[in-house]
């Protein structure tokens, strides 16, 4: 090659490589970059040339010569040491000293950059480097910093080779640091620091080897002394922290003379760094460390400082320990926990020398009263006394003594710490005797912090969080602040600790027990009871040396709690059983561990119940889930201890227990949950007492301990109080008694109270509710026979009114308790025998339901919560006293209804609204048995409930109407008990109490009275009333709604066939038939029972069928009579069951209705049409209008519907008319009807025969008056609904002239549309409802869609798109209209109007595909589309070649030759959406053409499609390379070689496609290749056309993939090159920028791999030129990205390169 640019193209591309590292996109700079280091990998030289060529001028010439200077770095590491020159790489290194000693910046990414050239040189030729920055380290240079920076990167990298020229470096910058100012300083101590760790492994790895002799030790002296004395001085914070870094790296050099004459300043620089940084405090640290390794762990020499010099070190270590160990919670916890390992490592560096000294000194610090020495002297400790045990072996007494001062700090993170010592100090047997048992306490105590301590402090913790700037590391003058030790952290530690003492070190063992029965009792241990008593049950599951003996003792130590005590604590700590750490189950197991210190006898009972007891509460999710667990779990509790003192049998001893549990008051103090288990406690025990003494004693002290202003501890001591009655009544009574006596004040003076002192009157409230609840469950439990005389006494005086003037909520909720006890008392002694009315009833009715209400005066304000639990308690109470005699007035029965029956309307939420519901249900149901002299006045009295519950039933609300369901279905099964066998109870919603109180007083009123007077009529039912409100639910949206609904029809109808007829009476139904229908009814509620999934309409079809034949004549009339308000229903579902129901009712039962009754019922169900806005319940409502005309008198039915039909028309505006018109949907409603639909299609045709028609023209004709087009309007109205309507009559007659009324609705769908687009859509909007009737009159549901989808669209393809959709729909569902059809629109294809055209067009285009069997058809169409490909309308050519290409196969191949021709023609049509077709076309035809067709115009299309491969329209160009795929096929004998020259042609735009923007043409462009491969017959190349790199998307991929096709085309298509490239070097200026980056990337692979690249010279030239031209000027980046690489692409190819001389610049 020529000396000329044009002939060494290698450097002029590396020449713009460079200069592309300055390009403004980091894609092309990477690129740029990649290239190089691959050149500069095969020829490093010829970068480095050109590198220094082009950074001529240096950066300020050159935008990135931080770039320059990382690919000269890489260029000259990636030489070979024989091929270094020291005369380059002596200009390099001048090149980048001279850029950095003429900045002003430092530190730039350029700058580090250069440092890495320098280093590079510096790995080749060490000296040059270091000659080269030894030139600028004399002198004022303001590069000195980087040069030094230089020398330190250089040892950190090359430490071998730094270290031998060490002397030279040293001997040069020691003169000059003396002139360092202090913002260089930090880079000159780095350096020293680097070489000093550099000089250290250096040592390490060749010991033998002399480089640091005196002259380096001299010079590494000075620099020590230098740094030391002035820079560690420094104001400077950052020279300091440098200097002492490197001052930690250098006293390993240092002889040991100089080293002991430095440590005092040394130590007291290092400490004085201990500021406010964790990385400061890590940086110093390990400076520390090493100081103290070289000082005191030196194998020359002992140590060089005493235990007093250290003493200053280690007092400033303590605190960074703590500080370093409670950081754990910041983003520094890392840096943290490193520092705290420094620290320990300088702790155990000072006690392998100073065991004993260190050891005091930490004593010493624990007694420090400064927290953080406190602190981490004990964390030292913990560290040390594991790895210094043998050493400190005897000080065990000091460090426990030690430690006992520290057991009463106040500090959470010392006594973590002290928690955590004491655990390491037993693993080492440090703990025995009282010391033992005083760290074990310590433990214990800390295990009892409660929850409320624990939220305490994270409350506390968040406000000082948000209150002021968390600094994660404060040490200034020894005060640190050690504040991330939480209460729950501290708790944790020492339950781990404690379980670790109990079960992993068997010396504890002695210390353990018993000792940890005394940390049962004390209140301040509450907190740890689970612990403790987990504790104990492991020593006795991990040691079997626990024996009798041991228990013996236990009992004959006073200081150990006596077994009652335990008891006592422990049954009373059982109350939650899902407290924390499982207390309920950890005492019940210390409880079965701990039985031989307890009687004899309960030991077998114990072990027999208290598995059963755990087995309760050990499944805490079903517990969870049981709201009344607590309840359930206290009275198992109260039966345990009741049956062990059984079991004991042993008063004496449980008087003791009483005694125990007396005591132990004080423990519950402020815990009311315990105290109230205490006092059930104490009263199930005195109830097995009979020492009245003692007993009075005690529940004077139990009134006395107890507080009565918290209802939890209030009721505790009522049913405590309770529980004594049932043996001590009388004392009791006396008690309560002497209480009220001694509280008792006059009205006044408790109105005065209200004003002058409300804590009293509060005060007063408390004592009241306590009162009352105590009197409430003394009558509760006291025996039946004792209770008569003091319920009268209680309630005949005034006694209870004293009671009842309290405020509070609380309060009044335990005075309604009261009085519900005192009734249930009653109840109780009447199933006892002793039956007794209750004195005042009516007036105690009155206070409760006073009570319940909200006192808009009162001064205390209700909660909503605690309002509604009070009224949920007034309910049940009012039941309560409902049930037991005497009978409720009139009056008062309708005053508790007034005042209760609202609670239906209360909101779903709460969930304490439910119970108040069901108690209200229970109330009606024992208002409804408790009233009425006989059965008529009783179903009154039902109706009378009924009606007023309607309003819920028929409710918006679903909680309502579920409500009133369950009321109305609770009451009929009352009252069909009543009616049939006289047994009456509650049922689910009362109590088995309240059931059996009624039962016997339903007995007495009815037991002398005739069958006549106690049941009523079925009349008196009202059941067709009753049938239309409740037969609605039955088809509610809610599931229990219906069944409920279902049963009370069932109810109604069973209870009146259980009735007696009237005399003379007729029921209009067969009796066999009714009972037959009632019990299908009852078998469908039996399957709502059992399945919940049974499909609800069929329930509601079988649930009407069976009410219609259960109601007589008059009652379907009254049915049908009141169905408006049921067809109107709230519900959606519910009105469509009850239109349903009518359509039931009238189809079966119509013909019994005279004139009369099917007006009424016409005027009811029109009168529903008005209000029903709802389009399809109007459409059911009508449709029952037609079952009503259908199966009665249809000509009453018509002769109102059509004449507010015909009003409506001429007076309203229907298309307004709010859900639509209705008489619109009565016209549809009766076209669906097969019998009434054909007088209804006559007057309908007849007015379309009469009607004028639109046109297809663009005006109206003039001469069509106003009234003309009404009535065409209403025709079209008509029409619509004759066709919706699918009446046989009317379906019939569509189906006669089915092709021309579709070919009329085709053809007038385009003229439409056509007006559409001239802004008339009226004609558009009246055809389409008429098209949508058609589709549904013919049954073709998929047609209706079609038009639904898109009948309405204006553009030109989408309303094309659907005649064809619909021409195909009609082929399928109605083969055999289709030549009818065909026939008529292959005429109007000659119309004028082209719109008509176009939709004859494109539904022939449908409608050919479906022709097979029907030649002449399809022969007639064929020649008609063949005429129309030439027609005007671009749109008609194209619908006519899509129709051609779809002739059915078995006929296509006597058409293929001319379909050929038309496609041939049309591909190059000027229209471009006619080429599409075309070209799509092409591709369905070729694959089912023979070959003799294609072989004539093979060549032809080949050249056709070539020229749409470049088309713009990504859907040409897709498909025309998906067709000359299809192409390939017919490239067999001569056409082969013809074929094979055209994909030669087209492999290149191929290639470059494969990768093109679009995906559905990549997708074509690797389809065709694949097509073609083997065509061209070389081995591989289908195989690489199924490769990762060929299917990927991504960019590295495909130019993989390049690399890959290239390379076999050079191999086995050489000669092909030059056509390869001009194919290629075309695609320079396409119109794509990827595109062209393929092009380029293409070209540069084909000149890379090609062998004969001197025939291909002027191809190297123009395609470098090309890529160094669009480097510069293409204005994306992806361009200049693949030049960059295809640049580098050559430039690696060994021809390329081996042509490059290298010029001196």
């Amino acid at each position: 090659m020529a000396s000329s640019s044009s002939s060494h193209p290698a450097p002029e591309a590396v020449h713009v490589l460079v200069f592309s590292l300055a390009d403004e996109s980091f894609l092309v700079r990477e690129a740029s970059m990649a290239s190089l280091k691959d050149i500069a990998y095969l020829n490093p030289l010829l970068v480095l040339d050109c590198c220094s060529a082009v950074s001529r001028g240096g950066r300020r010439r050159f935008g990135n010569v931080g770039g320059i200077f990382l690919v000269m770095a890489f260029a000259v590491s990636a030489m070979d040491k024989k091929n270094v020159d020291s005369h380059l790489m002596a200009k390099l290194a001048k090149f980048a000293t001279s850029e950095m000693i003429t900045s002003k910046e430092f530190n730039a990414d350029w700058q580090r950059a250069a440092a890495g050239l320098l280093v590079s040189i510096g790995s080749h030729l060490p000296d040059l480097m270091m000659e080269e920055i030894f030139l600028h380290l004399s002198g004022p240079n303001s590069a000195i910093p980087a040069m030094v920076q230089i020398l330190a990167d250089f040892a950190s990298a090359e430490a071998l080779q730094f270290t031998p020229r060490l002397k030279l470096v040293l001997s040069r910058v020691l003169p000059i640091l003396g002139n360092v100012r202090d913002a260089q300083r930090p880079i000159f101590a780095n350096a020293f620091k680097c070489w000093s760790q550099a000089a250290c492994q250096y040592s390490r790895d060749f010991p033998s080897d002399p480089v640091l002799d005196s002259d380096v030790m001299s010079f590494v002296n000075s620099a020590f002394e230098l740094l030391l004395g002035v820079w560690a001085s420094s104001r400077d914070l950052k020279v300091r922290i440098s200097s002492v870094e490197a001052l930690g790296q250098m006293v390993g050099l240092i002889t040991r003379t100089q080293l002991k004459k430095a440590l005092p300043r040394l130590v007291t620089t290092i400490l004085g760094l201990y500021k406010n940084d964790q990385g400061i405090a890590f940086i110093s640290t390990c400076s520390l460390h090493n100081l103290l390794n070289a000082s005191l762990l030196s194998e020359s020499g002992p140590p060089l400082l005493d235990f007093e010099e250290l003493t200053i070190i280690l007092f400033t270590l303590l605190p960074v320990a703590s500080i370093s160990n409670n950081n754990n919670e910041h983003s520094d916890f890392s840096v943290g926990l490193k520092t705290y390992n420094e620290v320990q490592h300088c702790f155990l560096t000072v006690g392998l020398v100073y065991p004993e000294d260190l050891f005091a000194f930490l004593l010493n610090r624990c007694r420090s009263k400064e927290e953080p020495s406190t602190f981490g002297a004990l964390c030292v400790l913990k560290h040390l006394l594991p790895r210094l045990s043998e050493a400190w072996h005897g000080k065990r007494a000091s460090l426990v003594e030690a430690v006992k001062l520290l057991l009463d700090e106040q500090s959470l993170g010392v006594r973590k710490a002290v928690a955590e010592l004491i655990v390491v100090m037993a693993s080492h047997y440090y703990l025995g005797g009282p010391s033992g048992e005083l760290f074990v306490e310590y433990l214990v105590r800390h295990c009892a912090i409660s929850g409320d301590e624990v939220k305490q402090f994270e409350s506390s913790k968040h406000v000082i969080r948000t209150s002021s700037t968390f600094q994660p590391f404060q040490y200034k003058k020894l005060e640190v602040k050690i504040g991330t030790t939480t209460p729950e952290g501290l708790r944790e530690i020492c339950e781990k600790g404690l379980l670790l003492l109990a079960i992993t070190i068997p010396e504890m063992e002695h210390i353990l027990w018993p000792f940890m029965l005394k940390m049962i009792i004390p209140r301040k241990y509450t907190g740890a009871a689970a612990m403790v008593c987990r504790c104990i049950s492991e020593l006795f599951r991990h040691r079997s040396s626990f024996t009798n003996s041991m228990f013996t003792e236990c009992l004959s130590r006073a200081d150990i709690p006596k077994p009652e005590e335990l008891l006592a604590r422990l049954v009373v700590l059982l109350h939650d059983p899902l407290a924390r750490e499982q207390l309920a189950t950890q005492i019940l197991m210390v409880l079965c561990y701990l039985a031989p210190l307890f009687p004899k006898n309960v030991s077998l009972f114990w072990q027999d119940e208290i598995p059963k007891m755990m087995a309760y509460i050990n499944d805490t999710e079903d517990l969870e889930q049981d709201c009344s667990y607590e309840e359930t779990w206290d009275d198992m509790v109260i039966n345990f201890l009741a049956e062990s003192l059984d079991v004991i049998g042993d008063m004496e001893w449980v008087i003791s227990l009483g005694n125990a549990f007396a005591k132990q008051y004080e423990l519950y103090i402020y815990d009311d949950e315990h105290s109230a288990l205490l006092h059930r406690c104490m009263g199930i025990l005195l109830q097995k007492v009979d020492d009245r003494a003692y007993v009075k004693e005690k529940i004077d002290w139990m009134y006395n301990h107890a507080n009565i202003a918290v209802p939890t501890n209030r009721l505790g001591l009522a049913k405590g109080i309770g529980l004594v009655a049932a043996s001590h009544l009388d004392t009791v009574l006396e008690m309560l008694k002497r209480i009220l006596d001694n509280v008792s004040r006059s009205r006044f003076q408790r109105f005065l109270s209200f004003f002058t002192d409300r804590v009293k009157l509060e005060d007063s409230d408390d004592i009241h509710a306590a009162l009352a609840l105590m009197y409430g469950y003394a009558a509760r439990y006291a025996p039946s026979t004792a209770i008569e005389a003091r319920i009268d006494a209680l309630v005949g005086t005034n006694m209870l009114s004293r009671l009842l003037h309290v405020r509070r909520p609380t309060a009044k909720q335990a005075v309604i308790t009261a009085i519900d006890l005192l009734g249930r008392a009653v109840i109780n002694a009447a199933e006892s025998g002793i039956s007794f009315p209750l004195k005042k009833r009516d007036v105690m009715l009155d206070y409760i339901l006073t009570l319940m209400g909200r006192d808009e005066n009162d001064g205390f304000a209700d909660n909503n919560l605690e309002l509604l639990h009070t009224q949920t308690l007034a309910l049940s109470a009012c039941t309560t006293l409902v049930s037991i005699e005497p009978k409720l007035t009139i009056e008062t029965r309708n005053h508790v209804m007034k005042a209760t029956l609202g609670f239906f309307a209360l909101p779903n939420e709460p969930s304490v609204v439910d119970p108040l519901i069901n108690n209200l249900i229970t109330l009606l149901c024992a208002i409804l048995l408790t009233s009425g002299e006989d059965g008529r006045s009783r179903a009154e009295q039902l109706l009378h409930i009924l009606r007023q519950i309607d309003q819920y039933v028929s409710s918006s609300m679903e909680h309502q109407r579920r409500r009133g369901c369950l009321a109305v279905y609770e009451l009929l099964v009352k009252f069909r008990t009543l009616c049939s066998s006289g047994h009456y109870g509650l049922g689910t919603y009362g109590s088995s109490i309240h059931n059996m109180q009624i039962e016997r007083t339903l007995q007495r009123n009815f037991s002398n009275l005739p069958a006549a007077f106690v049941l009523p009529s079925r009349e008196s039912l009202s059941l067709g009333e009753r049938v239309i409100v409740y037969l609605p639910r039955c088809a509610d949206i809610g599931s229990e709604i219906r069944k409920v609904s279902a049963q009370i029809l069932d109810l109604f109808f069973s209870i009146s066939l259980s009735l007696p007829r009237p005399v003379g009476s007729t029921l209009g139904v067969d009796v066999e038939t009714s009972y037959s229908a009632l019990c299908s009814l009852e078998d469908v509620i039996a399957i709502l029972r059992s399945d919940a999934s049974i499909d609800p309409s069929e329930v509601f079809n079988r649930v009407v069928s069976s009410v219609c034949i259960l109601l007589t004549k008059d009652e379907l009339v009254v049915t049908l009579h009141g169905c408006t308000i049921a067809i109107c229903d709230k519900i959606k579902q519910s009105a469509e069951g009850a239109i349903q129901a009518v359509v039931e009712f009238i189809t079966r039962r119509g013909k019994e209705l005279n004139g009369s009754d099917v007006s009424r019922a016409t005027q009811c169900l029109l009168s529903a049409t008005s209000f029903v806005t709802e389009k399809h319940l109007r459409q059911e409502v009508l449709g029952a209008i037609c079952c009503l005309a259908e199966n009665t008198s249809s000509k009453v039915v018509f002769n109102d519907v059509l004449a507010v039909a015909g009003r409506d028309i001429v007076t309203k505006d229907i298309s307004r008319l709010r859900g639509g018109w209705p008489m619109q949907d009565a016209f549809y409603a009766f076209s669906q009807h097969g019998v009434l639909s054909v007088l209804f299609l006559e007057h309908v045709v007849s007015v379309l025969n009469e009607s004028p028609v639109f046109k297809g023209n663009t005006e109206k004709a003039e001469n069509t008056n106003l009234a003309e087009e009404d009535i065409l309007q209403a025709a079209i109205l008509a029409l619509t609904a004759l066709f919706r309507g699918g009446g046989k009559t009317g379906k019939k007659a569509v189906e006669q002239s089915y092709a021309t009324v579709l070919s009329a609705l085709t053809l007038q769908l385009g003229s439409f549309h056509g007006l559409a687009g001239s802004s008339r859509q009226e004609p558009l909007w009246t055809l389409l409802p008429a098209f949508q009737s058609f589709c549904e009159c013919v049954g073709d549901i998929e047609m209706g869609k079609i038009l639904a989808r898109g009948g309405e669209q204006n553009e030109n393809e989408k309303w094309i798109n659907i005649i064809g959709e619909l021409a195909s729909c009609i082929s399928i569902k109605r083969p055999k209209e289709v030549q009818p059809i065909c026939m008529i629109l292959c005429k109007a294809l000659n119309r004028h109007e082209n719109f008509q055209r176009e939709a004859a067009a494109a539904a022939l285009s449908e409608f050919i595909r479906y022709s097979d069997g029907i030649g002449s058809l399809l022969e007639e169409m064929v020649e008609a589309m063949c005429l129309h490909v030439i027609d005007e309308s671009p749109t008609v050519r194209r619908l006519c070649l899509r129709g051609l290409v779809q002739i059915p196969s078995i006929y296509m191949l006597q058409y293929t030759a001319q379909v050929l021709g038309v496609i041939v023609a049309l591909l190059e049509d000027p229209i471009e959406s006619v080429q599409l077709a075309a070209v799509q076309c092409l591709l369905i035809v070729l694959g089912s053409s023979p070959n003799d067709a294609v072989d004539l115009v093979l060549l032809t299309l080949s050249i056709r499609l070539r020229t749409l491969q470049i088309c713009m329209n990504v859907k040409i160009r897709a498909n025309a390379f998906a067709s000359f795929g299809a192409l390939s096929s017919y490239a067999i004998g001569v056409q082969r070689e013809v074929f094979l020259e055209q994909v030669h042609a087209t492999l290149p735009r191929l290639i470059l496609h494969v990768h093109d923007d679009d995906s559905s043409v990549r997708q074509a462009c690797r389809n065709t290749l694949r097509q073609i491969a083997p065509l061209m017959d070389v081995d591989g190349m289908s195989a690489l056309f199924n490769t990762q790199s060929f299917n990927s998307d991504h960019r590295s991929d495909y130019e993989n993939f390049v690399r890959d096709i290239t390379r076999q085309l050079c191999q086995n298509f050489g000669i092909r090159a030059d056509t390869y490239l001009a194919s290629a070097i075309q695609a320079f200026d396409a119109p794509w920028p990827l595109i062209q980056a393929n092009a380029t990337y293409f070209s540069s692979s084909m000149l890379s791999l090609i062998d004969d690249q001197r025939s291909l010279a002027p191809y190297f030239a123009q395609v470098f030129g090309m890529l160094v031209s669009k480097m510069s000027q293409s204005p994306d980046a992806v361009v200049r990205a693949t030049c960059s690489s295809s640049l580098g692409l050559l430039l690696n190819t060994t021809n390329s390169l081996l042509c490059t001389v290298s010029q001196p610049n």
